[in-house]
């Protein structure tokens, strides 16, 4: 090392001595494969310094200005070991929040994690700036709905929670648990947060057969209707493709990561829901989201809008998920028996003859409807057709034109389960032109 090191102020002095001989510094930079202000500066050092003048010196600056303080240093190490799932860009939040100044940079605090080894260094990826993130405009404008597990029992069962979040300000507003994920448990949920906020403009969810009978055969499942009856777009993902619904998996990452993934089962369901709750509220409220430029999901959400409209056209829910009112108390009979007050009808009560319902076709064009299909054709997809229906003959009409007439295969018995699942009553012929 020191024979390479000799031999570079070896080759700088021999410069020096041609361009104290005469020769233009022109042609010993040339000589030497250097700038000219290079044979100028070997020169001033030499006559400062002598041949020591000539070695190579550090290029590491005197001072640096912005270099985080040991302080704030410090406080940073201090803040990641205390909250261990706090990044850089949350720690800057929270310098700031507590008054200190200057605040450092992301990259600053990054670094002085990566250097007391409080966070493993990661490769470079791809700018952000590259990604393209869609986001709706206002609050209501769209909700994900999903349903997340790991939510387990004492007695070993594992429960699931049906979850939503608000498209433009992350702010949850289904965080419901149930013992089993089934079409009317996720309906219930559904039209809870429906109740509570209003109604949203569009909800996002992907193939599951709780939410859409896609791939089926059945044509339309509950939560589908309850979009339909009020004017809800409801949009699917893709197959296989769950960034589609990234808001609500990533509210799920937070979910499992700070609640869901302790070592202690909950006792039971009334106590998940609870503990959920509890996270729900300080997710919403208190939480920082980066997202949001650190603010909480509550400043930006809104639900005027939604309750004005709701005044004017009220929420429509099926009468199976419909709430009952309360049972009256028993009343007294004169031998001081109480009478048992009969349970509550569901559905429409049935008095005989036909009925008429609706169902939309499904991508595959072929509907079931009380055991038995019927072929609408894919042209058809995301048709609302008209059953008519009576013990001698079924019609399927759209805009009032008549599709089809097949054989009638429904009973009595049938047309009453029908209509108790919402079919109304017809009081007219069907038109079959």
């Amino acid at each position: 090392m020191a024979l390479v090191e000799l031999s570079v102020v070896e080759q700088r002095y021999r410069a020096v001595l041609e361009a104290a001989a005469g020769v233009p510094v022109t042609e010993v930079a040339a000589r030497y494969e250097v700038s000219r202000q290079s044979v100028h500066a070997w020169i001033r050092r030499y006559a400062e310094g002598g041949l020591g003048g000539l070695m190579d010196r550090s290029r590491r600056p005197e001072s640096c200005p912005h270099q985080v303080g040991p302080q704030v240093e410090a406080v940073v190490c201090e803040l990641r070991r205390e909250h261990p799932r706090w990044g850089p860009l949350r720690l800057v939040h929270e310098l700031a929040r507590a008054g200190v100044a200057p605040v450092p940079s992301r990259m600053s605090v990054y670094r002085v994690l990566v250097r007391h080894g409080l966070i493993d260094p990661r490769p470079r990826k791809r700018p952000r700036d590259s990604y393209v993130r869609w986001e709706r405009d206002a609050p209501m404008a769209l909700w994900q709905i999903d349903i997340v597990g790991g939510a387990f029992l004492a007695g070993g069962t594992e429960a699931k929670i049906v979850t939503g979040v608000d498209d433009h300000s992350r702010y949850c507003v289904i965080c419901q648990v149930v013992a089993r994920p089934t079409g009317r448990a996720v309906c219930l949920a559904f039209a809870a947060a429906l109740r509570k906020f209003g109604v949203p403009a569009e909800v996002l969810t992907d193939n599951g057969k709780q939410f859409t009978d896609r791939f089926g055969k059945s044509g339309e499942v509950l939560f589908d209707r309850i979009c339909r009856d009020n004017g809800i777009i409801h949009r699917l993902t893709q197959p296989r493709h769950p960034t589609t619904t990234g808001k609500v998996e990533r509210f799920h990452g937070s979910l499992r990561r700070e609640l869901l993934n302790d070592e202690v089962p909950f006792p039971d369901l009334a106590a998940a829901q609870a503990a959920v709750d509890r996270w729900a509220e300080e997710y919403n409220t208190t939480r920082p989201h980066q997202s949001l430029e650190m603010a909480s999901p509550a400043e930006r959400f809104s639900t005027a809008a939604a309750k004005s409209e709701q005044e004017l056209l009220p929420l429509r829910l099926p009468s199976v998920i419909a709430v009952a009112p309360a049972p009256p108390p028993p009343a007294s009979q004169p031998g001081g028996q109480a009478t048992a007050a009969p349970p509550p009808a569901s559905g429409q009560p049935y008095r005989g003859g036909p009925v008429e319902f609706e169902r939309v076709v499904p991508p595959s064009g072929n509907m079931q409807v009380a055991g038995r299909q019927f072929w609408a054709g894919p042209r058809r997809a995301g048709v609302t057709i008209t059953f008519w229906a009576d013990t001698e003959v079924i019609h399927l009409m759209t805009s009032g034109s008549r599709i089809k007439s097949v054989r009638s295969h429904l009973a009595p018995t049938d047309l009453a389960r029908l209509a108790a699942d919402g079919a109304q009553r017809s009081r007219k012929t069907a038109n079959v032109s």
